[in-house]
Parts: structure tokens; sequence; C-alpha cells
């Protein structure tokens, strides 16, 4: 479990009436081509353990628009902390350097646990997306102690729980979302793999995905493909790059190898400068409304410089 550590570190629908207002949801969700570019914060994880003030204003300076947060993956999730502000605190930070956060990655370990389902981390960081003005509520990762392990039961579980959360979102004015990484492309039992369970029993208007493009490509996955199989399913993109001495697909090696001994085998880069071809999946992005630049390992000493090249990179070729 150290390495995942840290990896991260490092009800049926109530009425018809609700059916029918998140149909129309659905039906209106149109969005024009991304202009604003966003930074998941856990790119720079250790510079706002260390100065939450000074590394928000660098990012703003940068010329980002909007950040997403990241809360508690491990930790205690009943706290309403984030670098030691609270979530009305960072929201007045962000507003002092012209940022806004749409978004936000949310830990709901025990919820998605079968036998377990308990959702009082959801109710509490729903509370938290809304006081941060946030319109996502994103869930980045299995159950921890599953992640290894997930089984097709497992993920129809998840499903299950994510329709039943939606619902609880949409009444505090958020969209539930989730994540991906490489695992969920597994295939599994029926020649089906978890990703495609997440997306075939969930209902569109109470679960959006967001579609990590570095860890889609890892698994051997064309994203356009999956653009046009699931429709205004996709609605952000993390916009990540793959480092091109290790571009080879994880599968079908991580079969045997497992998820951890297969993360010590990835390295990122910065946007452009690797193996992802962003021109070709840029020109499907008509269902996308947000895109993030992150980075889950940084290895240039000077962390801005490396999301100031994403940056640059994408307001020069993408948008």
């Amino acid at each position: 479990m150290n390495q995942r550590r840290d990896f991260l570190k490092k009800m049926g629908l109530a009425s018809a009436g609700l059916l029918m207002a998140q149909s129309d949801l659905l039906a209106a969700r149109s969005f024009a081509k991304p202009k604003q570019i966003g930074l998941q914060l856990y790119t720079l994880r250790e510079e706002l353990a260390k100065d939450v003030k000074g590394t928000i204003s660098k990012v703003s300076k940068i010329g980002f628009n909007h950040v997403e947060t990241f809360f508690n993956y491990t930790g205690d999730a009943s706290k309403d902390l984030f670098w030691n502000l609270k979530a009305t605190e960072l929201k007045q930070l962000l507003s002092d350097n012209n940022l806004v956060s749409h978004s936000g990655h949310y830990q709901l370990n025990d919820f998605l646990t079968p036998n377990n389902g308990k959702d009082d981390a959801l109710k509490t960081q729903i509370e938290l997306a809304a006081a941060l003005g946030q319109k996502y509520l994103v869930v980045p990762v299995p159950p921890f102690g599953l992640i290894d392990k997930m089984t097709l039961d497992d993920y129809k579980f998840m499903a299950a729980q994510f329709n039943k959360a939606g619902e609880l979102c949409h009444k505090a004015g958020l969209q539930l979302g989730y994540h991906n990484h490489f695992w969920e492309f597994k295939v599994l039992q029926d020649n089906k793999s978890g990703y495609e369970v997440l997306l075939e029993e969930t209902d569109p208007a109470l679960l959006s995905f967001e579609l990590d493009l570095f860890w889609t490509v890892k698994a051997g996955k064309n994203p356009v493909e999956l653009f046009k199989k699931y429709p205004k399913r996709f609605v952000m993109w993390h916009v990540k790059d793959i480092d091109k001495q290790f571009a080879k697909a994880v599968y079908p090696d991580a079969n045997k190898k497992g998820i951890f001994d297969t993360l010590r085998e990835v390295k990122f880069t910065e946007v452009g400068t690797g193996a992802v071809n962003f021109k070709e999946i840029f020109a499907h992005n008509k269902d996308l409304e947000y895109i993030f630049v992150e980075q889950d390992q940084i290895y240039r000493e000077d962390k801005f410089e490396s999301i100031k090249m994403s940056y640059d990179y994408i307001k020069g070729n993408l948008i």
C-alpha cells in the first residue's frame, strides 16, 4: 500500500419529475471549445504544503484561469481544511488571485466499498464543494483497499452508488464526476472492463466523466474512440503527457505485474513534449467543458517552470 500512498501523495430516482429535470439538464449540456486552462493542484502538492498563498499567486501569474482541488485522499474526510485553510478561506484566496475552482477531487472510500456504503464523507464533502463554489465533485479512484483487487461486481456496486451520489449532488447544485487511471481499463470477466461498467450502468444525467488522457493512452485506449462510443459523457479532461521513452501501453503486461509494480514503470513529462497526440484528441472536443493541466510527478527542479511549459503549449497549440 506504500506505493499507492506515495503515488497519491506523490436509491432509484425519487420521482418522474426529477427524472425529467435531469434529462433536461443532460440535453441542455452543450459546451463551446474551452478557452481557459485549469490546473489540478495535486501537481503542486509539495509547494502548497509549504506556502499555499505564494503558490496560488504564482499559478495565477502564469496565466491559469481556474484550479481543481484535491482533498484528503487518505486522511480524515470530515476535516474541512485545505492546507490549513477552510473552504471559504481558500475560495477567497483564489478570488484574490483572479482564480476560481469549478471542480474538486474527493475521497469516498467507505461509500464505494461493498458491505459498507456509508455516505457520511459524501455529505461532508458535498458541503465543501458547495462552499468552494464548485460545479463538479469528482471521485478520482476506487476504494483504496480494493484498488488492486477490483472485480466486475465491485464496479457494479460503484456504479449503483454513483447513481445514488449523483442524486445527492444534484440536490446541492453539483454534478458528480469520475476520474480514471489505467486499472479501470483492465479486462475482467465477460470480456468487459470496469470502466465499461461505470459508463454503461450509470445514469448519464447523474455521473459525468473526467478523462485522464495520460492514463487512458497508457492503458492502450484511444480517447477519440471513447468520445464516439459514449458521447456527452466526457465533460472534463486531465491534459498530461507521457515521456516518449515510456510510451508503451501497460496492458497486457500489467495483468501479470499488478498495479503497483506497473506504476514504477511510468514517467510523466510536460504537455507537448511527450507521446500523446493532443492535436488529434483536441479535434474532438465538442462535449468538453473544462481542461486541467496535471503532472503527477515533475522531475524539473523548478515546478513552476514545468507547469508554465504545459500551459504555454496548450495556449499556443490546442485552444
